[in-house]
């Protein structure tokens, strides 16, 4: 069986990620990793386990089709910006939401 979590670890964790958690949010972090713990718990109990080959994909027969790059004429700037309220010659000039 897998370590236990703590409250003590979920609140250190929760410190150095900057984010404050209330009694009933760290019970409900520690809640779902019983549930996370109980589930790799029944996944190791699988026989040969270990011998299973990891998969890189669901389907075993998937097979990526990927286009042919086609080189195309690019849309003029002053023609993308033509539209646009406040522009800068090269970008769309926004209003500053952050600092």
């Amino acid at each position: 069986m897998s370590q236990k979590f703590t409250k003590e670890m979920v609140d250190d964790y929760a410190d150095k990620l900057l984010i404050g958690l209330t009694e009933e949010e760290n019970q409900m972090v520690l809640d779902e990793f019983e549930i996370i713990d109980k589930n790799i718990d029944l996944i190791n109990e699988i026989p040969n386990i270990e011998k299973v080959e990891p998969m890189t994909h669901a389907l075993d027969n998937f097979e990526a089709n990927f286009r042919e790059d086609v080189i195309e004429e690019s849309i003029p700037i002053e023609d993308l910006l033509a539209n646009c309220d406040d522009e800068d010659g090269q970008n769309v000039v926004v209003p500053r939401m952050v600092g």
